[in-house]
């Protein structure tokens, strides 16, 4: 396997404390953001609604598009410049009445450029029923799938091991869903599937350090070595591999975010946001979690002993 580093002695226990307060102070915030605005920014995928691609032959300004729409009676529609300065998604809140509302923007937006009258490329719509639907199966999504991973990890190594990645994943989820909160982004179906593929990212990541803390909790037991020594020395172990894994993603998904273009600009930004924090987790979540379970396991180990040996 090709080494990053040759070797590495960082003491990543002894920074837990500080990393799990600096977690929880921005989740925290995040959270506090999420109540402020009564929830994520849902797109009309879950809200419901009509989403509208027109295209013009020339850049034009959104406030001229935004002034059309206003004296049709869409004010409030929602709208995004993509690709060049010509292509503009229009969001509107109603539901596409037959082909009534895409029609009416067309015909104004025509009417307001007719020097440049623009084509309709595409025209999507999501009713308020089948939106609520999608919501609700995407928390499901989310859900289930940390509880079979919480089965799989304890299935595999130990129940207290499944609980440190399982609340690592969890930590990725709400770090992610709070940065968009904060920045006003909007969370749609492409946003859900890329929570779910950092969900199995930041797990392959803890299962390879798990892997190793269970091999040197075995191969290492006889130097009587602390649980955090052990830890970190499978962390420093395995430390190249992260990285490396780590940079890969990393450097694929900021090139989809600078030129993947508006359409998935909010999916390759939440994988940006998830493959700092998954990495991070790994390391300070649920390794620290795994660290505090061992010393109070050991620790009530001694009491046991000790009280037996009064008697």
């Amino acid at each position: 396997m090709v080494q990053f580093f040759r070797e590495t002695h960082i003491d990543f226990m002894q920074k837990r404390n500080y990393a799990i307060l600096a977690s929880a102070i921005l989740i925290l915030i995040g959270i506090a953001s999420l109540l402020i605005k009564g929830g994520p920014k849902y797109s009309i995928d879950f809200l419901g609604g009509t989403e509208i691609h027109v295209q013009f032959q020339q850049p034009q300004d959104p406030g001229a598009v935004r002034a059309a729409l206003g004296a049709l009676g869409y004010a409030d529609a929602e709208i995004k410049q993509f690709g060049g300065r010509e292509d503009f998604l229009i969001r509107v809140e109603q539901q596409e009445s037959g082909t009534k509302i895409s029609g009416d923007i067309l015909a104004a937006l025509q009417k307001a450029f007719p020097s440049d009258p623009p084509e309709m490329r595409s025209i999507e719509s999501v009713g308020p029923k089948i939106g609520r639907e999608l919501r609700t199966a995407s928390v499901w999504a989310t859900l289930i799938s940390l509880f079979l991973i919480l089965i799989y990890v304890s299935f595999r190594f130990e129940f207290i091991f499944a609980v440190g990645a399982v609340v690592a994943l969890f930590h990725d989820v709400m770090v992610t869903l709070g940065v968009f909160s904060l920045l006003n982004l909007e969370v749609n179906l492409a946003v859900v599937a890329a929570f779910l593929t950092l969900v199995g990212y930041s797990l392959n990541d803890t299962i390879v350090i798990f892997d190793r803390i269970r091999e040197n909790l075995k191969v290492r037991r006889r130097e009587n070595l602390k649980i955090e020594e052990i830890i970190n020395l499978s962390i420093n172990q395995t430390l190249s591999r992260t990285i490396l894994t780590s940079l890969t993603v990393f450097f694929v998904v900021v090139v989809l975010f600078l030129f993947g273009g508006e359409v998935i600009h909010n999916f390759s930004f939440c994988m940006l946001i998830g493959v700092i924090a998954g990495s991070y987790s790994t390391i300070f979540i649920a390794a620290t979690l795994v660290v505090e379970w061992y010393k109070k396991h050991h620790m009530a180990k001694i009491k046991q002993r000790s009280a037996v040996a009064v008697r």
